[in-house]
């Protein structure tokens, strides 16, 4: 998700934006760009550099724009969820771009379809469009505020009028957002990979219950949301953000480094190699070799032309992906004592695979080492991890899941070890983070409706 406001191409640099942030979403991709009095709008399923051609991209004109890639957390992978979302209403027109999930969002919009409202999609980003239309409020900025205040959940959005971009973080601060800034432009983006590639400076994260309105007459900071304690979503620095972010401070590489040397210090084993799941396991990987002083290599090959297998719709596609992503690499792993390094398990199936891969190519030891806790419960804010039952840390040991996959150890991370990793040297170990996928402590306590889909979303 990016917002571009004060360039004369807007629309091309939410596209570029939008190549640095394709991880964060492979389903689907839009722009939305304004000229100052209509908007415009391209939207499509597939990746950012199939849907947006230069001929695509001569119809987004205009010096404001808003960008997003869609991985569905709550609604059909479907051309009408696809975002950003674009409307007219009394006031005007708006277009929103949303990074999480609303836990509350079938009980407003069972409401609002009581009051008559017809929605176009099954998308939780359309219950705020709704609220915001339906909002008494004079302004934009108003409305969304009044609409926001309704809204339980993790929100990051970046809203789109023919006058300004919205850029808000919702009290907890579950998803990052960060401002950035090229000359007389400003960026707003879910990471701050996106500025390197845009030539724009990082200025600042967007603060959790911040809104900053940006307009001709700059960037302007608001707090219309009662102040709740954080809870950062920790694994963004696990997995999902790409390791040359940095989120809230914390260079998300660094992180990773920290875990596979915690990872060696908790889990020590005699071997030979210490070899990544790439590439979320890149980092930790490396970790653990300095700390433990075995030797690092590739002993998997991935290929590039495969998407992230976490964030694949399909559970059939998923399980495919692992054979055409991953391949061994023999002469680095044949009679060897190999550590491999991954950043989960979920359900353990990948895994298996991988460690089957390894001993196929010769590998006399196989020692799985994880760099973060066991999954043991569902994410309700925008990581979109299997049920409980799918989980097999939830009902299984770690020694049974040592034999599931056929390692001759295993070993993950620990919670403290964790957080200790994210939050680096003289800071306290937990405080501001959410870390439910871990322990099952949901921040928001409500009961998620029958009606809701999750998808089938972590590789294993």
């Amino acid at each position: 998700m990016i917002g571009v406001f004060g360039h004369p191409e807007a629309a091309n640099l939410a596209y570029l934006g939008l190549y640095a942030l394709q991880h964060r979403g492979q389903e689907s991709a839009g722009i939305v760009s304004t000229d100052g009095e209509r908007l415009f709008a391209v939207r499509e399923m597939g990746h950012v550099n199939d849907i947006f051609t230069a001929d695509r991209l001569k119809h987004l004109p205009g010096t404001a724009a808003v960008g997003h890639v869609r991985y569905s957390t709550a609604g059909e992978s479907t051309i009408q969820n696809a975002q950003p979302i674009a409307v007219n209403y009394a006031g005007g027109s708006v277009a929103v771009g949303h990074n999480g999930n609303l836990v509350n969002a079938i009980e407003l919009r069972e409401r609002l379809e009581a009051e008559g409202a017809i929605f176009a999609s099954s998308s939780d980003t359309e219950v705020i469009v709704h609220l915001i239309a339906r909002s008494r409020e004079l302004t934009l900025p108003d409305r969304v505020a009044d609409a926001l205040r309704q809204v339980r959940g993790a929100y990051s959005l970046i809203f789109l009028s023919e006058g300004m971009v919205i850029a808000v973080r919702d009290p907890m601060g579950f998803r990052p957002l960060a401002l950035g800034k090229a000359k007389d432009t400003w960026i707003a983006s879910s990471e701050t990979c996106a500025f390197e590639l845009l030539e724009a400076e990082f200025v600042r994260d967007v603060e959790p219950g911040e809104m900053v309105i940006i307009d001709k007459t700059g960037a302007h900071s608001f707090r219309p949301f009662a102040a709740q304690p954080p809870h950062r979503c920790v694994f963004e620095w696990v997995y999902f953000a790409r390791p040359d972010s940095t989120i809230d401070g914390r260079s998300v590489y660094r992180a990773r480094e920290r875990m596979g040397r915690r990872l060696a210090i908790e889990h020590p084993v005699p071997a030979d190699v210490v070899i990544p799941v790439p590439d979320s396991g890149v980092a930790a990987a490396i970790g653990y070799a300095r700390e433990s002083g075995i030797p690092y290599d590739q002993g998997l090959m991935r290929s590039h032309y495969m998407g992230r297998t976490f964030i694949e719709p399909s559970q059939q596609i998923r399980h495919f992906g692992v054979k055409l992503k991953l391949s061994p690499v023999r002469e680095v792993l044949a009679g060897k004592r190999v550590v491999v390094v991954d950043d989960s398990i979920v359900r353990g199936t990948t895994s298996r695979k991988i460690v089957g891969m390894i001993r196929s190519a010769g590998a006399r030891e196989v020692h799985m080492r994880i760099s973060s806790p066991p999954t043991v419960g569902p994410c309700r804010y925008g990581i979109d991890t299997p049920t409980r039952e799918e989980l097999i840390a939830f009902d299984h040991t770690a020694e049974e899941i040592r034999q599931y996959v056929g390692a001759d150890s295993l070993g993950y991370l620990s919670l403290e070890g964790l957080f200790a990793s994210v939050k680096g040297a003289n800071e306290e170990a937990k405080n501001g983070f959410c870390d439910a996928c871990f322990s099952n402590n949901q921040p928001i306590n409500i009961q998620q409706p029958a009606r809701l889909r999750q998808l089938r979303l972590v590789s294993a």
